[in-house]
């Protein structure tokens, strides 16, 4: 299962920042925020190969940043490999040409994908910032409902020291 990861605030190591590049992992944050509030995984016909509530997220922490006077954009890699820990040299090249137009990264996504943004930005003077901590492993049960709605059932984090939390049916 995916790294279960909850959001962290970074209104305050974005205080000075003028621009903010919000780079998204598709695969553990989306999995974890739907997780958390029991809402569908994916609904295709609703939206797309988008989460809800990641998608929500999102949409609050551009809010919560543009009246902080941080101008944000969103960037986000499918292809060829989605998650964003072991991105291609190309997938690679195209985040370091579209972060610099802004100050800052911000990186939903686990440690690893923090370090795949470091890397990749290292030398342009782009802030990397890391906006979600890990917590712990997702464990559901994967759903499917009509029409083509991707729910979790019988969700639960568990901790590293091997306890489990249940989230609800």
């Amino acid at each position: 299962m995916p790294l279960h990861l909850e959001p962290v605030d970074v209104s305050a190591a974005l205080e000075d920042a003028r621009s903010a590049l919000i780079v998204s992992c598709p695969i553990c944050p989306p999995v974890s925020l739907a997780l958390q509030d029991g809402s569908p995984l994916l609904r295709p016909f609703r939206d797309g190969i988008k989460t809800s509530a990641f998608e929500d997220h999102i949409r609050g922490l551009r809010s919560q940043l543009g009246e902080q006077g941080v101008r944000t954009e969103t960037y986000a890699m499918y292809t060829p490999c989605p998650m964003m820990c072991m991105w291609t040299p190309g997938q690679l090249r195209r985040l370091r040409k579209r972060a610099r137009r802004h100050d800052a990264v911000i990186v939903l996504g686990c440690e690893s994908a923090r370090v795949t943004a470091q890397r990749a930005l290292e030398g342009t003077g782009c802030r990397v910032v890391l906006g979600m901590e890990l917590t712990g492993l997702t464990n559901a049960v994967v759903r499917f409902d009509a029409p083509a709605t991707v729910g979790l059932d019988d969700r639960a984090l568990v901790s590293d020291d091997g306890e489990v939390h249940e989230l609800g049916p």
